[in-house]
């Protein structure tokens, strides 16, 4: 025979399982500080920007 399940403790079980699945979420995306995401974004912009202006502009002929 199947194992006896009590099927209140198993619902609510399973809400507990999926609120700890959002809250982990959440915490990824909106547990950085903002003086992080401030440096984060401003390092990519400069990332950014230095790969920009290494680009070759395919107007101007190289230079030998």
């Amino acid at each position: 025979m199947g194992e006896i399940v009590n099927l209140r403790r198993a619902k609510k079980q399973k809400a507990r399982a999926a609120k700890e699945k959002d809250a982990s979420l959440n915490r990824v995306r909106f547990g950085t500080p903002k003086s992080e995401e401030k440096v984060t974004l401003a390092r990519s912009e400069k990332e950014r920007t230095d790969l920009e202006g290494k680009k070759l502009d395919p107007d101007k002929p190289l230079e030998r």
